[in-house]
C-alpha cells in the first residue's frame, strides 16, 4: 500500500496489474478492499477481468458470498475461464454445492475450456453437498480423460473421498494417492488432514506424515497443522509434543499462526490447559482463531472466568468475534452455569455484532437452560427457533432432562432423536436409564426390545491413557489388557482405602433391577467401568505426583465421577478425564465442574 501511495504521487499510471496486487495485499481488511473496488469502477479498472476475478476469490474468502456473486455476474461478456473457476469454488467454500455444479453445466455448454482448476472446483462442490454417489460417478468422468493421475484433480479427490466417506472413503482416497505418478507436497497434506478428519484414524496420519519426510518432502505449515490436529485426536501428549518441537526446528517461521492456533487446540484437548497458554501467550501475531480455540479450551475445562476475560481482551485487542466465538463462550456458560450472561451473549451476537445464530448457538443456549434446571423455558426455545432443531438441540435437551428427572419432557426428545437418528443408540440408552431411574422397570425393558429389534447395540464405553509413550485402553468389563489382573487387584484395594474416607457407591449407575441382580453384580459392574480402570492403571504405573489424563468416548457415569474425586484425595494425585462433552480435573476429593455437569 505505501508503495502504491509513492507510485500515484510520482505520477505513475495505475493498470489492472497493480489493483490485482494491491487486492492480494488486503489481508482481512474488509473497508480497504471496499475502498479498492470503488476505486476500481471509478477508474475504469473493473473492465480487467485479472482484477474482477481477484474480487470474487476475496469476497468469497472473507464470507462476502453476495459481494463475490454480484462482481461475477456485474462481467458480462468480460468473463473467462478463471472467473468462472473463481465463482465455482466461491459456491463451493460457501457450501452452495448445487449452484457451484449448475455453473459448472452452464461453462461447459458455453464452449469454456474445462482445465485441472474447473474439474477440482466441481470436486469441492461435489465434497460441500456431501453427495458420495455424484462425486463417485465424476470420478470416472475423470479417468476416461485421463485427469485423475493429475495431482491437482488427485488432491481434489483424496479431499472428497476423506471427507464424504468416511473410514471406507478413506480407503478409496488411498487408492487415488497410489494412482499419483509423483505425489508432491499439497497430495501428502492432502492425505494426512483426510486422516486426521477421520479420528480413528489418526495413527495414520502421523505414519503419513513420518513416510513424507522419509520420501524428501520437507513439512509446510499446512503439513504441521494437519498432523497436530492428529495428535489432539491420538491422546498422545507425548507425540504432540515431539511434532511442536519438529514445528519449532523446521524452516517455516516457528510463530506461524496457523501452526501455533493447532498447538493450542492439541494441548488443552490433551488436558494441558497450561502449556497450551503458553503457546498463546508467546505468540507474537494472534487472529480471531487464535482466541477463539483459547477460550474453548477454557469453556472445556470449566474455567468460566478466564473465558470471558479473553474474551473481553479480544474485543480490546479490536478483534471482531465471528460466530465460532459465540459458540465457545457460551459453551463456557453452559460448563458453568451462567445463564444470564450466556443470554447477554447471545443477544449481543445478534444485535451488536450482526452474526446471525445457528444451529449450534441455538443448541448451547438451550443446554444452558437445561442444565439450569430451566426446562420449560429451554422447551419453549427450542420451539421458538426460526427453523426446524436438529439432533443436537433435542440431545441437549435430553441430557438436561436426564439430569432433572423430567420424563414426560425426555420421551419427547427421545422421540425426536429416533426418528431423526433411527439408528443412534443414544435416545434410546437414556430413556432405558430414565426408566430404570424411575423404577419403570417394564418401559425400560420395552426400549430395549425395541433396540434389540432395530439392531441398534449401545457403544460401549472405553477409555485410554498415555503411561511412558504407550497408549493403553480399557474397555467396560473387558478383559483383554495384559495387565487387566494387576490392576483389579490395585483398584480393589483402593475402593477400600476410598470407603475408609466416605466414598459409597451408588448402584443405581449400575442400571440393573435390584431383583434380577445378583449378590454382588451391581458392585462388579461399576467398579468395571472403563474410567476407573485407566485411572486405576495410570495410579500404578506413575510416579507420585505426576498428573493422570484419561480420555473417555461417553459420558462420565455420576459413580465414577464421585469415585475419581475420592481416588484423587487418596493418592494425593491430580487426575484430570476428558469425556465426549468437557474435562473435569479433580484433585483433593474435589473437580473443577463444582459437580456442575
Amino acid at each position: 500500500m505505501n508503495l502504491f501511495k509513492r507510485m500515484r504521487e510520482l505520477g505513475f499510471e495505475v493498470d489492472g496489474f497493480t489493483l490485482s496486487g494491491l487486492i492480494a495485499a488486503s489481508c482481512d481488511c474488509i473497508d480497504l478492499i471496499k475502498q479498492l473496488h470503488c476505486f476500481s469502477v471509478s477508474g475504469g479498472f473493473d473492465s480487467y477481468s485479472s482484477v474482477n476475478n481477484a474480487f470474487v476469490s476475496y469476497y468469497s474468502k472473507s464470507g462476502l458470498l453476495k459481494d463475490a456473486v454480484s462482481v461475477f455476474y456485474g462481467m458480462d461478456e468480460l468473463r473467462d475461464e478463471v472467473s468462472w473457476n473463481s465463482m465455482i469454488v466461491a459456491y463451493g467454500q460457501h457450501k452452495e454445492g448445487a449452484k457451484a455444479l449448475a455453473l459448472y453445466k452452464e461453462m461447459s455448454f458455453k464452449g469454456f475450456k474445462i482445465d485441472m482448476y474447473t474439474l477440482s472446483s466441481v470436486l469441492n462442490a461435489f465434497t460441500s453437498l456431501d453427495h458420495l454417489l455424484g462425486g463417485r460417478q465424476f470420478h470416472g468422468k475423470l479417468i476416461k480423460g485421463g485427469f485423475h493421475r493429475n495431482s491437482h484433480v488427485g488432491s481434489g479427490l483424496i479431499d472428497f473421498y476423506s471427507k464424504c466417506g468416511g473410514r471406507e472413503g478413506m480407503s478409496d482416497a488411498e487408492k487415488v494417492f497410489r494412482e499419483i505418478l509423483s505425489p508432491d507436497l499439497v497430495i501428502w497434506n492432502t492425505m494426512i488432514s483426510g486422516y486426521s478428519l477421520n479420528e480413528e484414524l489418526s495413527e495414520e496420519a502421523v505414519k503419513s506424515f513420518r513416510q513424507m519426510q522419509r520420501v524428501g518432502h520437507r513439512p509446510d505449515d499446512c503439513s504441521f497443522v494437519c498432523v497436530i490436529s492428529a495428535c489432539s485426536s491420538l491422546s498422545s501428549p507425548s507425540q504432540g509434543k515431539q511434532i511442536h518441537g519438529l514445528a519449532i526446528k523446521s524452516h517455516i517461521p516457528w510463530n506461524r499462526i496457523s501452526v501455533n492456533n493447532s498447538l493450542i487446540s492439541m494441548y488443552y484437548e490433551n488436558g494441558n490447559l497450561q502449556d497450551a497458554r503458553q503457546v498463546f501467550d508467546l505468540m507474537q501475531e494472534r487472529n480471531v482463531v487464535s482466541f477463539n480455540s483459547m477460550i474453548k479450551g477454557y469453556a472445556q475445562h470449566g474455567d468460566g472466568t478466564e473465558a470471558f476475560l479473553l474474551y473481553q481482551r479480544m474485543l480490546d485487542s479490536g478483534i471482531a468475534p465471528n460466530n465460532v466465538t459465540f459458540v465457545a463462550i457460551l459453551s463456557a456458560c453452559v460448563h458453568c452455569g451462567k445463564v444470564s450472561e450466556g443470554e447477554r451473549y447471545f443477544n449481543t451476537m445478534k444485535e451488536t455484532f450482526k452474526i446471525e445464530p445457528e444451529a449450534e448457538h441455538y443448541s448451547c443456549m438451550i443446554d444452558l437452560l437445561g442444565r439450569a434446571g430451566k426446562l420449560e423455558e429451554a422447551e419453549r426455545f427450542i420451539d421458538a427457533m426460526p427453523y426446524k432443531p436438529g439432533p443436537v438441540a433435542w440431545a441437549a435437551l435430553l441430557g438436561a432432562c436426564r439430569k432433572h428427572k423430567s420424563l414426560a419432557l425426555a420421551e419427547r426428545a427421545a422421540k425426536e432423536l429416533m426418528v431423526m437418528q433411527p439408528l443412534a443408540a443414544t435416545p434410546y440408552v437414556m430413556l432405558a436409564n430414565m426408566y430404570a431411574d424411575a423404577g419403570q422397570w417394564e418401559e425400560m425393558a420395552s426400549v430395549r426390545r425395541s433396540m434389540r429389534g432395530k439392531r441398534i447395540r449401545k457403544k460401549p464405553g472405553c477409555s485410554w491413557i498415555e503411561v511412558k509413550k504407550e497408549r493403553h485402553v480399557f474397555v467396560a468389563e473387558d478383559w483383554s489388557h495384559p495387565m487387566i489382573r494387576q490392576v483389579n487387584e490395585y483398584l480393589e484395594e483402593m475402593m477400600k482405602r476410598m470407603k475408609e474416607v466416605g466414598y459409597v457407591m451408588d448402584k443405581k449407575w449400575a442400571m440393573v433391577k435390584e431383583d434380577d441382580a445378583g449378590e454382588g453384580e451391581e458392585e462388579m459392574r461399576l467398579t468395571h467401568h472403563s474410567e476407573k480402570l485407566a485411572v486405576a492403571f495410570g495410579l500404578m504405573s506413575t510416579r507420585d505426583g505426576e498428573e493422570i489424563v484419561v480420555k473417555k468416548n461417553l459420558r462420565i457415569c455420576g459413580d465414577c465421577h464421585n469415585a475419581i474425586k475420592f481416588m484423587s484425595k487418596v493418592a494425593g494425585r491430580e487426575i484430570i478425564v476428558r469425556d465426549n462433552l468437557r474435562f473435569h480435573c479433580f484433585k483433593d476429593g474435589k473437580c473443577s465442574c463444582g459437580d456442575y455437569w
